[in-house]
């Protein structure tokens, strides 16, 4: 009989099982049709980044950060909301302690006035306990199962930001070193090249314009350099807040120990869905929305819950109050059908329906905004890798027109204007030389990120 029972209260449960939604992955990177699944979101980040000194910084984020240990405690607090949706299939024990004392009055006489008097001590348990025969706790505990998940892919997704705001910064970091020790070997060029035109003056083979034309490009550049301290400055005390510590200088290496790779393994558009953190937020919302609506469409049936008015002793003195014959016991069933709610069932079910379809919405354009995001670092990555060999033919001609024009110029045959000219051009290729290696160190790191590496 037990059996039975229990296959046909089964049965009475809403039967909507949750499905993933589908999702039409093709040309989601557009026009990037490779069937290669190799992706670098598979590669653990302390393989991806090969610098030892970001790695030792890295492991410090991950181990001090503050928006990653807040994660950690919403977890905690989803891993609680759970523990409680799944307390809701066990019944509720309450330990009850009760003393009733009654007078009333003699209806004889009319004259004894509340003179009559009872007193009644119990002592015992008390419980209740709703059967889930419609599903609708059941429905309730997997929506807050789909909620724990969440703050894990939080959690995750906070750690993925965390190591690509680090590695970015970090080679920011570089970048500024760099073109801080470019423009300073600059200064040197340039005062050089100021000296050579006050000698050129004072044989009277030059003007004093050219001299201070000179000397304003000296200036002009030297004043960049307190601009780079204070951003490197800046940038160090960024890294140690995302490190979890106080402001203070941060160890590293040069942009030069960095490669660069020519191709990025991104892998089919597919892998995206169960990589990305927050298109796994995305899905665990609408699984969590869907449960909630199924737990709304169960709350139409009835609810039967036991109770038992209380199991324990009862009697009207103290003494010999736990006597076997003090014992008592009452237990109600009770089933509970609505009927007239003021619409709030009926509202709640169609604010669940459409929170749904609001969370299938949400998931389906965290999905196409994942694929824009992809394609527009892919195309920009391969564009700015192209630039490398111009860059370098660039910085070649640049530097042969420096020798030249000086040359000339003490021959007689160019002017301070051609000179300085060169020397400016070359100052700012160098730079951009730098910045083309950070963009691309950038791409690769948005890149990782944006296929969902960097959670292992």
């Amino acid at each position: 009989m037990g059996l039975i029972v229990s296959i046909g209260l089964t049965s009475c449960q809403v039967s909507n099982q949750y499905k993933s939604p589908e999702v039409n992955t093709d040309s989601l990177f557009r026009d990037k049709l490779s069937a290669d699944t190799t992706t670098i979101a598979d590669i653990p980040w302390r393989e991806y980044f090969k610098d030892a000194v970001l790695q030792g910084l890295i492991e410090e984020g991950l181990q001090n950060n503050f928006d990653l240990r807040i994660a950690v405690t919403r977890i905690q607090q989803a891993e609680a909301n759970l523990g409680m949706a799944k307390a809701a299939y066990f019944p509720n024990v309450s330990l009850v302690g009760q003393v009733e004392h009654s007078r009333s009055s003699n209806g004889n006489n009319g004259k004894d006035v509340l003179g009559y008097h009872s007193t009644t001590y119990t002592l015992g348990v008390s419980t209740s306990w709703e059967l889930d025969i419609w599903g609708k706790l059941n429905r309730q505990s997997k929506a807050k199962y789909a909620q724990f998940l969440n703050s894990h892919a939080f959690h995750n997704l906070i750690k993925t930001s965390l190591i690509a705001n680090i590695a970015t910064s970090y080679y920011s970091l570089l970048a500024l070193d760099e073109q801080l020790k470019i423009t300073k070997e600059t200064v040197v060029l340039l005062d050089e090249s100021t000296a050579t035109m006050q000698d050129l003056m004072d044989a009277g083979m030059l003007n004093a314009a050219s001299v201070e034309q000179s000397k304003s490009l000296l200036h002009s550049t030297r004043i960049t350099i307190p601009d780079l301290e204070s951003q490197i400055w800046q940038m160090e005390n960024s890294i140690s807040t995302l490190l979890g510590r106080k402001s203070a200088h941060v160890a590293r290496t040069t942009i030069s120990d960095q490669v660069i790779v020519s191709q990025l393994a991104y892998g089919v558009p597919i892998q995206l869905l169960a990589k990305r953190p927050d298109v796994e937020q995305a899905e665990l919302d609408f699984r969590s929305a869907f449960e909630l609506t199924n737990a709304a469409r169960a709350a139409f049936y009835p609810s039967i819950i036991l109770t038992s008015g209380m199991i324990g002793y009862g009697a009207n003195t103290l003494s010999n109050f736990f006597k076997p014959e003090n014992i008592f016991a009452s237990i109600i069933g009770g089933l509970t059908q609505p009927l007239f709610a003021r619409k709030q069932l009926t509202g709640n079910l169609k604010i669940t329906k459409a929170q749904q379809q609001e969370a299938l919405l949400a998931f389906e354009k965290t999905v196409l905004s994942a694929g824009e995001e992809v394609s527009n670092i892919l195309y920009s990555y391969k564009a700015s890798i192209s630039k490398n060999e111009i860059r370098e033919s660039q910085i070649s001609s640049l530097n042969n027109a420096v020798d030249f024009t000086q040359e000339l110029l003490k021959a007689g045959e160019a002017n301070y204007t051609e000179v300085l000219t060169a020397e400016q051009n070359l100052l700012q290729a160098q730079l951009g030389k730098v910045s083309d290696k950070l963009e691309q160190l950038q791409y690769s790191v948005d890149l990782y990120k944006a296929l969902g590496g960097g959670i292992y």
